[in-house]
């Protein structure tokens, strides 16, 4: 008898007098990113969140960046966790909890997660310089506030230390993504039951 494998897949799409937004993803994919939101730096970072997560995402992003890249970034934020959380359904068998502590260069970061239904982020990065290139620095929380509170996982992120960055920033969404992968896989042990003892994640 063969079994039925649920594709753990979400489609988002949304338009503001802002933005105009298109998200897909799968959890269970190889990592393969198509990006473009016309914020250069920010495609690198979810480029970053894709390949290190082993989620396959395609997000198109066209937004005011006429006035600055912060509806954009936040929109793309706010679609992708909304996906996520899509594609995770009742979130049946997940292993739910992961951290980790991500060294780059001279850069180390941890990103603890719990895909609880609840969102809440912890934030605890400071930046030396308020751009990396013309890319606001401030936008790095506003992305991981809008993905944790539409995705429905409480997310802590703190960098212990750093001097350059970009690293840092990259250093978040780097352990963030292998976090989001661990904490997203299916555990064997218990592939049909839901991580709580309540009997649900909300």
């Amino acid at each position: 008898m063969g079994e039925t494998t649920i594709r753990r897949a979400g489609t988002i799409s949304r338009k503001t007098n802002e933005t105009s937004v298109s998200v897909s993803v799968s959890l269970d994919g190889t990592g393969v990113a198509k990006v473009s939101t016309g914020v250069g730096f920010f495609d690198h970072m979810l480029d970053q969140l894709s390949r290190h997560s082993l989620i396959d995402m395609e997000i198109d992003v066209k937004g005011d960046l006429h006035i600055d890249d912060h509806h954009t970034v936040e929109d793309a934020g706010i679609a992708l966790g909304q996906a996520i959380s899509q594609a995770l359904g009742d979130r049946r068998g997940i292993t739910r909890y992961a951290s980790i502590d991500l060294a780059m260069d001279e850069t180390m970061t941890k990103a603890a997660i719990d895909v609880s239904g609840r969102p809440f982020l912890v934030w605890n990065v400071a930046f030396s310089a308020p751009k990396i290139g013309t890319f606001d620095t401030e936008l790095v929380r506003e992305f991981f506030q809008a993905f944790a509170q539409n995705a429905g996982i409480t997310l802590h992120v703190t960098n212990h230390y750093g001097a350059n960055n970009h690293h840092i920033a990259e250093t978040c969404f780097k352990a963030v993504a292998r976090a989001l992968r661990a904490a997203t896989e299916i555990d064997p042990r218990q592939a049909n039951r839901v991580p709580s003892t309540k009997g649900m994640l909300v």
